[in-house]
């Protein structure tokens, strides 16, 4: 019986608890707690479609209230900012204030990550992310999760030119920067799109 399966979960288990580890040593520094980093982290990394306490809370697998505690103490410290949608006045969306872009500059919280990968061979890192994205698809399928990635990887992904981008789910045009950020909307190439049916 093949026993890497089991080897892989425990190994994905172990570097999980050194992560938690680094971001509960990063958020003591400011008093905060892990998933409040987690939280600036990931609003570092979102994509404009993906910067909601919905989008969040799914990305980060918490409850709404959790989320929409920690979102509360972060404005209270001023580390982020709310704003309105421009087209749906409903929708609050989140950015990082000036302080929460110098917090994680400063904390970079995945430098202990960067660190310890640092002597694998880039061959061996797309191997090992490849495994590992094709088992985080299947678990989110089997899940009904979200997939989130990078827009270069995004089914809807369109390249007007060698530097024009746009979305084509949204419609809008996209900058390089933003084609590397995080999006919810994500569907990974070669997977089916659920579309509506018209009776």
């Amino acid at each position: 019986m093949d026993k890497s399966p089991q080897v892989l979960l425990e190994l994905v288990e172990r570097l999980s608890n050194l992560m938690r580890a680094e971001f509960r040593r990063v958020s003591s520094d400011e008093q905060l707690q892990p998933v409040h980093v987690q939280a600036l982290t990931y609003l570092a990394r979102a994509n404009r479609y993906s910067n909601t306490p919905q989008a969040m809370a799914e990305y980060l697998g918490l409850t709404k209230g959790t989320v929409s505690q920690s979102l509360l103490l972060l404005d209270r410290r001023g580390l982020i900012e709310r704003y309105q949608d421009d087209l749906d006045r409903r929708v609050v969306r989140l950015r990082l204030s000036q302080a929460g872009d110098a917090f994680i500059a400063e904390a970079q919280p995945q430098l202990a990550w960067q660190h310890a990968t640092r002597n694998i061979s880039p061959n061996r890192i797309r191997n090992a992310v490849s495994a590992l994205r094709e088992t985080l698809a299947t678990f989110q399928e089997d899940n009904e999760g979200r997939a989130f990635g990078q827009c270069h990887g995004c089914q809807h992904f369109e390249r007007l030119s060698t530097r024009a981008y746009r979305c084509g789910l949204m419609g809008d045009r996209l900058s390089g920067p933003e084609t590397k950020r995080i999006c919810w909307l994500y569907v990974q190439k070669g997977t089916a799109v659920e579309e509506d049916e018209d009776d």
